[in-house]
This record gives C-alpha cells, structure tokens and sequence, in this order.
C-alpha cells in the first residue's frame, strides 16, 4: 500500500494508526501543506479536493476521507478487528467516531482557517480562538458521553480500540498542537492515554512523523 499523507494531519494519524494495527505495511509519501503541496497539479490529479490522505492499495484510484478508508480496511483486510460486531455496539463506535471526524475536524484543518483568515481579515489570533473553540465543543460532547453512556471501557467501546478511539486519539493529540486545556475532559484522558501506551498508536504518532518539528 503506498499513503499520501502529512505529519500533522488528524485524518492521516487515524489512517496510521489502524495500518499499524492491522499489521498492514505501507509507504507514506509526505505532502508538506504548509508549502501549499496540495495544490500542485500532480497531487490534484490524485484527490481533486487536496487533502490528505490518500490511500492506493494496488491497481485502481485511490481511497480517500479517513472513515471511509477504515472501513475499506475493516472489510477487506484480516488482522485485529477495529468495529464490534454487535450492531448496536458497532454503531455507538461510528457514533463517537464520526462526533470526531465529521463534526470537529473539519472545523479547524488548514483550508478553513486560512478562508478564515483571508476572506473575513480576522487575525491570528482570534482564528486560534475559533480553533479552541471547535476542540472544546468536541472534547465536551466526548467527555459527556464516554463518562455517561453505558459502554464506555477501557476503551471508547468497551474494552477493545475501536474506529472510535483512533478518532478520539487523533482529536487529543491535537490539543497540544493548538494549545488547549485538557483538565476538564478526564475520561477522554483516559482513554488517550491508554491508547497512547500501544506501540500502534505510538509508531503512528504525528511527532514521529517524517517533517515533524523537534520540539
């Protein structure tokens, strides 16, 4: 499998994250979007909306929007299953996957806040309040469901990594990336942690990226 994908980028980490848990080996090619290499024609003609990742798994266009990917995998690779098999069970984990991926994401990825910036003047500083904003309203509606909803486990779905933990996962890694509070979201935290202490999730880590600043 060869991955278009970027250090930083939430969408990607969770792509990472489950080919590591599959045990699914694959080359990542970096698209550095800070120098605008999205927008170059050669990767255009890869994913006409300029966004990573994007996944080839032999012949044949590639997969993009990380949901849809895992579920790609899910269904047509072996290795450890990321989805319950209880309907019910499976469909709380796309739940809280899709609260992440769906609804908070897209909210604070670069093609937004630079709109953001240039089309209405605001100024850094008050995109950097929208973006917290976007995280807080996630991590809250994360927070209340895992620590109120029967379900919740060692994991988000009980006691085995889910889509929805490698979305959570993707989601708190984030908050040291744009600076935001954590302390009021403990079960998040716990869960981040102990998904964090997996060597998957930590291979996958965007710091371990290639073209991830040192510090």
């Amino acid at each position: 499998m060869r991955m278009y994908g970027n250090w930083r980028s939430a969408a990607a980490f969770r792509v990472r994250i489950a080919l590591k848990l599959k045990g699914i080996a694959y080359e990542e090619t970096f698209i550095d979007l800070d120098a605008g290499d999205q927008h170059a024609p050669e990767f255009r003609a890869i994913n006409p909306q300029g966004a990573v990742p994007a996944l080839f798994d032999g012949d044949g266009p590639p997969l993009t929007q990380s949901l849809a990917i895992l579920d790609y995998l899910e269904e047509t690779k072996g290795g450890v299953k990321l989805l319950p098999a209880d309907p019910r069970e499976r469909a709380r984990a796309r739940s809280l996957a899709q609260l992440v991926a769906c609804d908070t994401h897209p909210l604070y990825v670069p093609r937004v806040r630079t709109y953001l910036m240039e089309a209405y003047d605001l100024p850094r500083e008050r995109m950097m309040g929208f973006v917290r904003h976007a995280f807080e309203s996630g991590l809250k509606t994360l927070e209340t469901r895992l620590s109120t909803e029967p379900g919740a486990g060692r994991f988000s779905q009980g006691d085995a990594v889910s889509h929805a933990d490698l979305c959570l996962v993707s989601l708190w890694v984030g908050t040291g990336i744009f600076g935001v509070e954590t302390a009021p979201y403990p079960t998040v935290a716990r869960i981040a942690e102990a998904c964090l202490a997996l060597p998957a999730f930590a291979e996958a880590h965007p710091k371990r990226q290639p073209g991830a600043p040192a510090a």
